[in-house]
C-alpha cells in the first residue's frame, strides 16, 4: 500500500481517473446520488490518496480556507472503496496533517455525511451545531477539528 499527497497539477492522468473513478462508484453508484462531482475545487486542492498494485483504493482532497469555507481549511469527497477496512482512518489522517502542513490549518471543516459521524468523532471531529442540512439529498452535519496549539 501506498500513500501519496499530491497537488492537482502533479497527478498523473491516471491516478486522476482514479480518483474520479472511486468517486464515481461509491457517491454516485452505490450510494444513488447525482451530483456535481467535478466543482473545480479539485485544481485548488492537495489529493491524498492509498493506491494498491496501481489502484486508488481511498482518497480525499484538502482544500485551503476560501474555497469552500471563508475562514477554514476543509477536507471532503473522502472515499473508500473498502467500508470498515481502516483505509479511510488513514486518508483522514493524513488529510489533518496535510492541511496543517501546507496551508497552517488552524482548524477544519467537513461537510460529513450524518451516518458517518461517528467515523469522524473518532477521529478528532466534533459537530459545530446539532443542525443537520440535505446536500445533493444526504443529510450532512458540519463538523470540525481544532489542532492543539
Amino acid at each position: 500500500m501506498e500513500l501519496v499527497v499530491k497537488k492537482y497539477e502533479e497527478l498523473t492522468v491516471d491516478e486522476l481517473y482514479e480518483i474520479l473513478r472511486l468517486r464515481a462508484e461509491v457517491f454516485v453508484v452505490e450510494q444513488n446520488c447525482v451530483y456535481q462531482d467535478l466543482d473545480g475545487k479539485d485544481k485548488k486542492a492537495y489529493h491524498v490518496f492509498l493506491k494498491r498494485d496501481g489502484e486508488v483504493v481511498a482518497c480525499l482532497r484538502v482544500l485551503p480556507k476560501g474555497v469552500s469555507y471563508p475562514d477554514a481549511e476543509s477536507i471532503g469527497r473522502i472515499v473508500s472503496k473498502i467500508h470498515k477496512s481502516g483505509l479511510g482512518k488513514i486518508v483522514v489522517a493524513e488529510g489533518i496533517k496535510v492541511a496543517r502542513e501546507k496551508f497552517g490549518a488552524k482548524r477544519l471543516l467537513i461537510s460529513a455525511q450524518v451516518q458517518a459521524q461517528g467515523f469522524y468523532e473518532k477521529q478528532g471531529f466534533s459537530v459545530v451545531t446539532g443542525e443537520t442540512y440535505l446536500e445533493d439529498d444526504i443529510p450532512h452535519t458540519l463538523m470540525q477539528y481544532a489542532y492543539d496549539d
